[in-house]
């Protein structure tokens, strides 16, 4: 059953009276599927169709539903033959015609949505809802029982399978990914997956390669090489192709059937022999590839122009309106009337007993798989208590062993407690020892299950690190993992996260949706833990250097999204505490992984990141008085260089009244109004003062915390210094001094706006300017920062 590869199964399993069953099962969801592009009236076709009957827009996509009916159609077989636990993932991504009609024919769609009944009515409601206002979308959404993948990106769908299936031993997802789709960067990659799948621990995705020969106007590559390239292709990535290819109904049936048949044999053998140790080499999971016309069933011509088989049927491929030819209506009532809808529904409107009987019981349903809702499936994360993993004592100012390094170790011991109940996972590009998380090695290995070398390190067929140099996999994995209910973070340096911005955003609005559907769950958020950040790129440079990831995550709803960036160790594991405990949200947390100053002892710390923002008295001194300047600050290195530039503010102008404010929760900062953590009016102008100048130094782009706080009565006073596209390979306080965010900077800035420093001012401002000099001078010839730089702590 492992041979290199299998081609075209022509066995015949299918009786004919199973033969006539699935035909009309296919045929019913077919019907379903046009109804939904065209009718909001007369469902059955039970008096001549007119215009009335007709949605005036017709919306939506037909060229891959028939093809997706015809997979979700044989699944329904094999799961009830074979009593699968199987999940279904749609990757073309307008195909929702289809898996609505799936799940309506199964009867899941009328459990979700009472209102929508297996008879006319219903039938009515269904056709009318689709890509209607007020109605539901034309692909897979949020809104569809059975979903875990959004159909409005392509390019997803294969990674999240593979998440949903990791320490889920007794699923199988079957993810059909479209011709098109397959083209896409994320989708090439993942077929590479396979690699990382254990056979005993791991459940089993059955890729679905629909080739039906088009894009929206342009030919699919993969649909336009041979039959033996495409072997010669999937089996280099370690596949076992199985074919199906063809447009005669009643011979796809039986070549589908067979290779379904053929297929969960295969995994069966794969999974048993796994079990009983008798294979230890990686196995070559089965995949089908399934070639059939676009717009399969659908008209062949129409005016004059080929329809099934050509580009022209991907979305709506005949118009029907008062202005459109007038054979077109005949056209689409003859289309309809060819699934023979009479023998498919009785007199109520309800598909025929004898033809629902194809669909599977329960939860074996697709629709109702659990995994579809993973909320329900949710477990607790165990966690240990993070104040125990507390930098202690600390002495401020004093450089830790590197913020992300501490919480290594918690994140270590999270993978321990939850060993048994497989519910956590970190996920990275080939980067957690990078991203100083190296303790998780010490009880888990990275999950790797093709060859090894003896030199390797943390490489074993299980682990609870899931590392490829892809970002679009590590996230789409983790979303799958996610989204069936688990537990995870992703890991990733700042400035390459950008490569998953438009993954995240579908992830942002799939929880955003899901929100609002009452019989979804909420699911465990997806955590982003971004380091090796802007300020430490000593050897990397400019090109490592970006941290507007955080201004992409801020456009997102408010209610979805959280940034954080914790100033010390201590503060990092009380935020990753809370984020790893929260549901339904995106957290991204920005911490550095070098050594760096350490400001709170733990108590401090938990007050702090619960407040999100907080006065640091220790470091001020204005307590018995109204402030002269407040000097913000949000982020590891903007607060270093906050304290230091109030240090020398406190020797050289002691007069100056200070108040120091870090920012650790960055929504802090927005009104109430906007976004559920800001802050009233009130407490806002109580901490930043009405009138008082605000220097604030801030880890990313300034102009987000200007556009933060623009509606605040002292917008007009607060400046702000954070990265502005300056840098090169340098040493890690010349990164600062590049992008005016350093310490001497910031201190002239609060002597510019602050008159009353007089001549004392003036030449302390001298002073920083020549002090500047001096630190190139220093660096150009030593290749480091000044020791009073390197070596500087809090003193007060």
């Amino acid at each position: 059953m492992n041979n290199l590869t299998e081609t075209v199964i022509k066995e015949t399993p299918l009786s004919p009276a199973l033969l006539d069953k699935i035909h009309a099962y296919w045929r019913a969801a077919n019907y379903i599927s046009v109804g939904q592009l065209y009718l909001r009236d007369n469902p059955l076709l039970r008096e001549p169709l007119q215009l009335a009957h007709i949605k005036k827009m017709q919306l939506g996509h037909w060229g891959t539903t028939p093809g997706q009916n015809f997979i979700y159609t044989h699944l329904n077989r094999v799961i009830s033959k074979y009593d699968l636990n199987m999940l279904y993932v749609s990757g073309p991504g307008h195909g929702g015609p289809a898996v609505v009609a799936g799940t309506y024919l199964e009867g899941t769609y009328s459990e979700v949505y009472p209102a929508v009944t297996q008879d006319e009515d219903g039938l009515r409601k269904l056709f009318t809802q689709f890509s209607y206002p007020g109605g539901i979308s034309s692909h897979a959404s949020p809104q569809t029982p059975g979903s875990i993948h959004e159909g409005g990106e392509l390019g997803y769908s294969l990674s999240h399978s593979f998440g949903a299936v990791l320490d889920n031993p007794s699923l199988i997802v079957a993810c059909v990914v479209g011709d098109g789709e397959a083209e896409t960067g994320p989708l090439a990659t993942a077929w590479h997956s396979n690699k990382f799948l254990h056979p005993v621990t791991d459940g089993v995705v059955l890729p679905i390669l629909h080739l039906n020969g088009y894009k929206i106007s342009n030919p699919t590559v993969l649909a336009r090489i041979s039959h033996a390239e495409l072997e010669q292709l999937f089996s280099g990535y370690g596949w076992t192709p199985i074919f199906v290819e063809g447009s005669d109904p009643a011979d796809m049936h039986q070549a589908m059937a067979a290779a379904l048949d053929s297929a969960i044999h295969q995994i069966s053998h794969i999974k048993q022999d796994a079990a009983a140790h008798i294979k230890t080499d990686r196995p070559r999971w089965p995949m089908i590839i399934l070639r059939s016309p676009k717009g399969w069933t659908g008209p062949k011509i129409v005016d004059g122009y080929k329809i099934e088989g050509n580009f022209r049927s991907h979305q709506i491929p005949l118009a029907v309106s008062a202005n459109s030819p007038a054979d077109h209506l005949p056209m689409l009532e003859a289309w309809l009337k060819s699934y023979k809808p009479e023998e498919l529904f009785d007199e109520k409107g309800q598909l025929k007993k004898e033809i629902a009987a194809l669909a599977p019981k329960g939860e074996k349903r697709m629709g109702a798989n659990l995994h579809a809702n993973g909320g329900l499936l949710t477990k607790t994360l165990r966690m240990p208590d993070f104040c125990n993993y507390a930098v202690s004592p600390i002495e401020r100012g004093k450089p830790g062993e590197g913020d992300v390094h501490v919480s290594g170790r918690f994140l270590r011991d999270i993978i321990q407690l939850n060993e048994d109940n497989n519910n956590f996972r970190i996920f990275g590009p080939d980067e957690t020892v990078s991203n100083r998380l190296e303790a998780v090695f010490e009880v888990t290995s990275r999950q790797w299950n093709t060859d090894t070398e003896k030199n390797d390190e943390f490489l074993a067929p299980t682990g609870k690190v899931m590392e490829m140099l892809s970002e679009h996999q590590c996230e789409g994995w983790l979303e799958g993992y996610l989204l069936t209910g688990r537990h995870g973070i992703f890991n990733c340096y700042e400035a390459f996260i950008h490569i998953v911005d438009s993954m995240f955003n579908q992830h942002a609005k799939w929880l955003k949706m899901t929100r609002e559907i009452p019989w979804r769950r909420n699911i465990p958020s997806l955590n982003i833990l971004l380091t090796s950040t802007v300020w430490r790129q000593d050897h990397n440079g400019f090109t490592h250097q970006d941290p507007g990831f955080i201004d992409h995550v801020i456009n997102k709803k408010a209610e979805i999204v959280r940034v954080y960036l914790p100033p010390d160790s201590n503060c990092l594991l009380s935020v990753m505490d809370h984020c790893l405990r929260s549901m339904h949200y995106v957290n991204v947390i920005v911490a550095g992984k070098h050594p760096s100053p350490q400001w709170l002892n733990m108590e401090e710390a938990i007050q702090h990141c619960s407040r999100g923002l907080s006065i640091w008295g220790w470091a001020s001194n204005d307590q018995e008085c109204e402030p002269d300047v407040v000097m913000a600050c949000s982020g590891d290195v903007p607060t270093l260089e906050t304290l230091a530039a109030v240090s020398i503010l406190r020797e050289h102008l002691p007069e100056v009244k200070i108040r120091v404010i870090n920012v650790v929760d960055l929504l802090k900062l927005e009104r109430q109004t906007e976004h559920p953590h800001g802050l009233s009016d009130k407490d806002f102008n109580a901490l930043f003062t009405t009138s008082k100048p605000v220097i604030f130094a801030f880890h990313g782009y300034p102009w987000l915390i200007h556009r933060l706080t623009y509606s605040r009565v002292n917008n007009n006073n607060i400046h702000v210094r954070g990265y502005k596209e300056e840098g090169t390979v340098t040493t890690a306080f010349d990164m600062t001094v590049l992008n005016e965010m350093d310490r001497f900077h910031l201190v002239m800035d609060v002597i510019d706006r602050l008159p009353q420093t007089g001549s004392r001012g003036v030449y302390l401002k001298q002073l920083l300017q020549d002090k500047l000099v001096e630190h190139k001078q220093y660096i150009k010839a030593n290749g480091e920062d000044m020791p009073e730089i390197s070596n500087w702590q809090w003193e007060y």
